[in-house]
């Protein structure tokens, strides 16, 4: 789908690391998506951004030297035009995102979700409600995180 962490509807059983997401979703704001599709947060307007953009089967970061990182700190840069909020989930997206400033910016860093790093941090991190609280106090409109259909 080109959508960090998201895959198809049908997809069964759930990515690991977007199982731990779902878990912390519930711990956090009671409720997690009814599948593994997340487009409905980028019809939002959350950007979900691997710092790799490819991948060859099988062989996870494999392209991880190809220079992808350029581009997602480009990216980066031109997002910082006012104040957002960034979900940090791991050291390769806290590395592409240290020049983030942490004062106008909501800036969350967690280890990453995956089943090797996520009982070192991210369970427990609130990411979900935590954001939402930021942009409820920019005067913004809170982030639908569980429920497609209402988004």
């Amino acid at each position: 789908q080109g959508f960090a962490f998201s895959a198809s509807a049908d997809t069964k059983p759930l990515p690991r690391s977007l199982s731990n997401i779902y878990k912390e979703m519930v711990d956090d704001i009671g409720a997690c998506p009814p599948d593994a599709d997340l487009r409905f947060w980028a019809d939002q307007g959350v950007l979900l951004l691997n710092t790799t953009l490819t991948v060859p089967a099988g062989d996870a970061g494999g392209h991880g030297k190809l220079g992808w990182q350029q581009l997602t700190t480009q990216i980066l840069g031109r997002l910082a035009d006012r104040p957002r909020a960034y979900l940090l989930w791991g050291a390769h997206a806290q590395k592409v995102a240290r020049d983030v400033d942490g004062g106008p910016n909501f800036k969350l860093e967690t280890p990453h979700p995956s089943p090797l790093s996520a009982r070192r941090g991210f369970f427990g991190s609130r990411p979900f409600s935590r954001c939402n609280d930021w942009l409820h106090a920019q005067g913004q409109a809170a982030i639908n995180w569980a429920t497609p259909e209402t988004s």
